[in-house]
């Protein structure tokens, strides 16, 4: 069967060119999209007298029938028709005949694709939304499960300051607030209409492209027909903010995996998401966090990519552009699986608080507050910072901690050393001392968890607003 654009053409395609430029091996994840921006651009025909009421009550008709194949898995695809929505036409054509060719009126494959992407993306922003709200709710759990429990905090991987466990996680209920919040605002760009830009001036049918945007509940329409089809900044948008995601899950993973080790020994992730070596029986990997840290990179080199792609492209549409989707799918799947298991895996991890209390009576992450101590009694802050480095040196090179030390020896350092250091080194003592809005202090965390708490409530709501519009 020729093409449906083969009039122009005298011989065949190559079947090697069909094989190379064809897109439907993958852009036939855009199928429920691709009919439901035709649904809504063949009522705006009606609409708009350009086709007869029975001309699209066939149509209608039509592409419901073809969306039941889809949603069975009935429809067979073929590389011939080369894309998703030449597929979509031809199987349209075979089930209502001719008038199915009418379809097309008024829009070309240009501003098809752009807003069947905008509809598939905003779709999984919302998703992505949700869960990492679930994520939070996971984090939050374990927050409040521990606002009691002590763990050394780190800079450079080395023990520095004693911290809430509880302080430690909310950092990462920060992060990904931040993430949400960056695919909220990308949700305003990506829920803008291309549909009636055709292939790149517009069309001479007398359109209503905003009564399209109404249908399909987006908030606007692009301004400029060759910035409608050449667009594909929303697509970069939600690469970058994937890549941000993916680095604080990764950053999140790199530390399940430390935690985890029999040298930390601080938390155990259930045995569901973990697995076992073909050769040695004792093993436990935490793969998972693994492999979302190992799979960071690809979604890097997907925004890389598609940034390479657009850097020199010329106004308007260029084939080039078929490049956009398979890193952007890649993407939606990588933070799909990721997002999926990381929020039960948080939930189900046990935290081992003994020896996190075993980690910080076993350090010397209490110094700072000898400095501080001292300084408070009217010693410079430079002296006392010489004096306490003085002082854990000789607890080094005679096997001590500092809560170890006589006052006696203390007092060889500085005489303003007197009983109180004993509470103020005490690990609970220096975790309070930090009462300052986002420290560590037990009743600025506990206040810290209420906000969050406060924040994913109202965020639910987000959610349940935009997945009814997004549908």
């Amino acid at each position: 069967m020729s093409k449906l654009w083969g009039g122009r053409f005298t011989k065949q395609t190559n079947r090697l060119v069909e094989e190379y430029t064809a897109s439907i091996g993958f852009d036939k994840a855009l199928a429920e999209e691709d009919v439901q921006g035709s649904l809504a651009h063949v009522t705006m025909l009606g609409k708009c007298g350009i086709l007869s009421e029975e001309d699209v009550d066939k149509i209608k008709e039509g592409l419901h029938a073809v969306l039941h194949k889809i949603r069975r898995g009935e429809l067979e695809y073929s590389v011939s028709d080369e894309d998703i929505h030449m597929n979509i036409e031809k199987q349209l054509i075979e089930e209502v005949g001719g008038v199915g060719g009418k379809l097309h009126t008024g829009r070309s494959r240009n501003d098809q694709v752009a807003t069947d992407m905008h509809l598939y993306l905003r779709k999984r922003v919302v998703e992505f939304v949700a869960l990492l709200q679930d994520l939070q709710e996971a984090l939050l759990g374990q927050a409040k499960a521990n606002q009691d429990t002590i763990v050394p905090g780190y800079t450079h991987l080395q023990r520095a300051q004693p911290i809430l466990f509880a302080h430690h996680l909310l950092a990462y209920v920060s992060m990904f607030q931040r993430d949400i919040e960056r695919l909220q605002d990308s949700y305003k760009r990506i829920n803008v209409l291309p549909l009636g830009a055709g292939a790149l001036a517009g069309t001479t049918f007398p359109i209503d492209r905003h009564f399209v945007a109404e249908q399909l509940h987006f908030d606007g329409v692009y301004e400029n027909s060759l910035d409608a089809v050449s667009d594909r900044d929303f697509i970069l948008e939600f690469l970058a903010d994937a890549s941000i995601l993916m680095m604080h899950l990764s950053r999140l993973s790199e530390e399940l995996v430390l935690w985890s080790s029999t040298e930390f020994r601080f938390i155990e992730l259930d045995d569901a998401f973990c697995t076992g070596s073909s050769i040695m029986p004792q093993k436990k990997n935490p793969d998972v966090p693994e492999l979302v840290r190992g799979k960071t990179g690809r979604v890097y080199g997907n925004l890389m990519g598609l940034l390479t792609v657009l850097k020199s492209l010329p106004l308007a549409y260029n084939k080039d552009m078929q490049e956009d989707k398979e890193g952007m799918f890649d993407t939606v799947a990588t933070l799909q699986g990721a997002l999926q298991l990381f929020a039960p895996m948080i939930a189900t991890m046990k935290v081992n608080k003994e020896r996190m209390r075993e980690a910080v009576n076993q350090d010397f992450s209490n110094a700072t507050d000898i400095a501080d101590f001292l300084a408070n009694k009217g010693l410079p802050f430079r002296q006392a910072h010489e004096v306490i480095g003085k002082t854990v040196l000789y607890c080094i090179q005679n096997g001590k901690y500092l809560l170890d030390l006589t006052l006696e020896e203390f007092k060889q350092f500085s005489p303003l050393f007197d009983d109180s250091i004993y509470q103020v080194l005490q690990p609970e003592s220096v975790v309070n001392a930090r009462n300052v809005y986002g420290g560590t202090a037990s009743q600025q965390v506990a206040a810290a968890i209420e906000r969050a708490e406060r924040k994913l409530e109202s965020g639910r709501t987000w959610v349940q607003e935009y997945a009814e519009k997004s549908k």
